[in-house]
């Protein structure tokens, strides 16, 4: 198989959305809290230039067992 930007990508969507879902699944135990609490940043940058105005938001939560998928897909990445 031949290794692209577009299948990397596609591993590391795919890696942190099976590691949030693992860490949504893992929520209710106490004893895992550390592998669950998470940390989120925000970006919002805008403009206004009288003939344009815009304005975007982006917002990211991570956990650690979404860095823990993100991890385990770039290793199946590699493997390939």
């Amino acid at each position: 198989m031949k290794k692209n930007y577009f299948v990397l990508i596609l591993f590391i969507m795919i890696g942190l959305v099976v590691g949030i879902i693992i860490g949504e699944l893992l929520a209710p135990v106490k004893a895992l809290s550390f592998l669950t609490k998470s940390v989120g940043f925000s970006w919002k940058p805008e403009a206004d230039l009288n003939v344009i105005k815009y304005n975007v938001s982006l917002q990211v939560q991570l956990n650690l067992c979404a860095v823990i998928g993100l991890i385990g897909a770039i290793w199946l990445y590699r493997k390939l």
